[in-house]
């Protein structure tokens, strides 16, 4: 019921620098469950934004009134990383030792922002829901922690999928809950539903 609403929500997007990515957003009106209707689109050209500072932007809505304000920044990326299971970043003993001794307790208060991270080896899925005729499905997994939101690779036609991938987080809210859900790929339709666990941090 605002026609000047205010979000105040941080969004973590993670992205390679050799890449000319554009920021697409979409503001919709929410009537109820059933209804949305499309307020407006904007775009922002990610390479075109100064580094390493925040950057105020206010965008007008495409073929719509109105326009959006954001604050973006653009940073090099930390604690975040996806990697295959053979080279777990955690494997390595001496690098298991330094991050011992950077949580330990005489060193909590050095940073307080820095809570930790969390890492999650995503191996597989088994028994799934058939999506298609076929009797199969194209599965892969999305985590998300927070706003932050990581992904694996599609596997094709399979209802026991291997992904065998380290996803590495940033912990902003110990209180956060870990989302795990596996989704069906369909084409240029939005994926298909295929399950879901959460996961409370304070449960690990």
């Amino acid at each position: 019921k605002s026609a000047n609403p205010q979000w105040r929500e941080q969004f973590d997007f993670h992205y390679f620098s050799d890449r000319k990515d554009m920021l697409d957003i979409e503001v919709w009106r929410k009537d109820n469950k059933k209804h949305e209707e499309l307020l407006g689109t904007c775009q922002v050209d990610i390479t075109a934004l100064p580094t390493k500072q925040t950057n105020c932007l206010e965008l007008p809505l495409e073929k719509h009134l109105g326009s959006l304000l954001m604050l973006i920044a653009v940073a090099p990326c930390t604690g975040v990383s996806i990697s295959d299971l053979c080279v777990c970043p955690l494997g390595d003993p001496s690098e298991r030792q330094q991050i011992s001794q950077r949580y330990c307790i005489k060193n909590s208060f050095r940073d307080i922002k820095d809570i930790g991270f969390l890492q999650v080896k995503v191996l597989k899925a088994v028994d799934l829901l058939a999506a298609d005729f076929a009797g199969k499905s194209d599965p892969f997994c999305v985590l998300e922690l927070g706003n932050d939101s990581l992904q694996t690779h599609t596997v094709y036609k399979n209802l026991n999928p291997e992904w065998n991938k380290v996803f590495t987080f940033p912990i902003k809210d110990i209180h956060d809950v870990l989302e795990v859900t596996v989704f069906d790929e369909d084409g240029d339709k939005p994926p298909d539903f295929l399950g879901k666990v959460a996961i409370p941090l304070l449960s690990v």
